[in-house]
């Protein structure tokens, strides 16, 4: 389906190795939202919800993941959602989904960019925030645009940092659950009997819980549009998807497992998730609790460097995702261009650009149209999931109807038709729950609702509106086009 040197007849060369695949796709998932968050999944639902919901959110994951695998491994190509869209469900889809992955991202690295001068500002109060903004821009900048393998270096050792501190953490919190190292606090299951414990606040507040974990899986994906990039994809895809998904659920059920039998639900700074103040985060009370009065320095550092490690994936997915867009005729013709190195260097100053202006709302104080663009950002990681579940069951289902035979597939997904299913109900669930509360009320709140959920009407639109001007139809399953070595 592809060799060892190009992309998908882009150009892109297969520079990243197992490693690199296996660390871009655990440092996409473990950040800010394990590291400062899961307190508050906690303070809000109980240490039984909090983990019931990271293990039924994990499993919808993972079937992600083990679909992602089948149609990348099969087919791998850097921009992978809108192409898979394209080609198994409808033109018009793979169109809105490469737009919608695009700007998510590119909106997340100016999001990244103002929580990396918060946190910098935990050292230097005195400097100006957006000094920090700029250089740390130049920076993820500097490293996407020499090389994809400079990328794929820096990214490893970011998230192989984050993956040491997790380790230790679970190490420090078992040692004192187990009475090895003593602590200033009790810890153990007694903390699961305060007031309403285990479950707190019943169904809505696990639902309301199930969305702040979903957010901070988000990331995982990255293998997908990795993939056009990767040495061997057909090999080493699998490999990343069998052991990234186990490493991570382990890291976020064991995580959260230790904060409930060392802090009590009830603890009021579990509630206060503010990156700026990281003196609150559960990692941080842990640590001090164990008498390692340096914790706040050094979850500092490590939540420095998941920002810039979360900057640095965004830009590269941003830009992998317009260069193909830009391939595949959706895009201006210029940002497919490549540089003698074999990165997209017009599609990354675009994306810089994006991630640029959009970070100058915030400094204007502009805060209704940042929040709005954050929003919707938010809401677009979700439909990428969705696209690859719809994606994956369509290219199955017509891969099979066409006389082809699974078992020659580099990866088989083991769960089709139930995983993408799950995965894709559950996915809806999520998003459309997002902000159930605004119509609990007696009166709806509709800016409440339309700051949530601009997101999908805007999806919509753009599907919607491809198909009006190109009068593109639904690829029927007899359309679909295979190779014969697959037969």
């Amino acid at each position: 389906m592809s060799d060892t040197t190009t992309g998908s007849n882009t150009g892109l060369r297969r520079d990243l190795k197992a490693r690199h695949i296996t660390m871009i796709a655990v440092g996409g998932s473990i950040g800010t939202g394990l590291f400062v968050a899961s307190g508050a999944t906690i303070a809000q639902a109980g240490p039984g919800s909090a983990l019931l919901a990271y293990s039924i959110i994990g499993l919808m994951v993972y079937f992600l993941m083990t679909s992602l695998g089948e149609l990348a491994a099969y087919e791998p190509v850097a921009g992978s959602f809108s192409t898979y869209g394209r080609r198994y469900v409808d033109e018009g889809f793979g169109f809105a989904l490469g737009w919608n992955y695009c700007y998510n991202w590119a909106i997340t690295v100016a999001v990244d960019l103002v929580a990396a001068q918060l946190v910098m500002g935990w050292w230097f109060p005195d400097v100006p925030g957006t000094l920090w903004s700029a250089l740390f821009l130049a920076f993820i900048f500097t490293l996407n645009y020499i090389s994809v393998k400079g990328f794929g270096e820096t990214e490893y050792w970011f998230a192989l940092l984050k993956v040491v501190t997790v380790i230790l953490f679970i190490c420090t919190g078992f040692a004192m659950i187990f009475g090895i190292l003593s602590g200033d606090t009790p810890a153990g299951f007694e903390n699961w009997a305060i007031g309403d414990a285990p479950f707190v606040g019943g169904l809505p507040a696990l639902i309301g819980v199930a969305m702040v974990v979903g957010f901070s899986f988000q990331g995982t994906e990255l293998i997908g549009i990795a993939a056009g990039e990767t040495e061997h994809p057909e090999k080493n895809i699998p490999k990343a998807v069998r052991q990234v998904f186990w490493r991570i659920l382990l890291f976020y059920i064991l995580s959260i497992f230790v904060i409930s039998l060392i802090i009590p639900y009830t603890d009021p700074r579990l509630l206060r998730n503010d990156v700026a103040d990281i003196a609150v985060s559960p990692f941080t009370l842990v640590f001090e609790h164990a008498g390692l009065l340096s914790a706040a320095a050094l979850m500092n550092a490590v939540i420095l460097t998941s920002v810039l490690s979360a900057g640095n994936s965004g830009l590269y997915a941003s830009t992998r995702m317009l260069f193909v867009l830009a391939h595949q005729g959706s895009a201006p013709k210029i940002f497919g261009k490549l540089s003698a190195s074999g990165v997209p260097r017009n599609a990354l100053f675009a994306t810089t650009a994006v991630a640029g202006l959009c970070f100058l709302t915030s400094l204007f104080d502009n805060q209704s149209v940042y929040l709005w663009l954050l929003n919707t950002s938010g809401m677009s990681g979700f439909i990428a999931w969705l696209g690859i579940a719809i994606s994956h069951y369509r290219f199955r289902r017509g891969y099979v109807m066409n006389g082809y035979d699974v078992n020659k597939l580099p990866y088989k997904s083991s769960f089709f038709p139930f995983g993408p299913m799950f995965a894709f109900a559950l996915c809806m669930i999520i998003m459309l729950g997002q902000n159930y509360q605004a119509f609990l009320a007696g009166t709806i709140d509709w800016a409440g609702v339309v700051a949530t959920y601009i997101g999908i009407p805007l999806f919509l639109a753009i599907w919607l509106g491809y198909k009006l001007i190109t009068g593109c139809r639904f690829v029927r399953y007899s359309d679909m086009k295979f190779p014969e070595k697959y037969r």
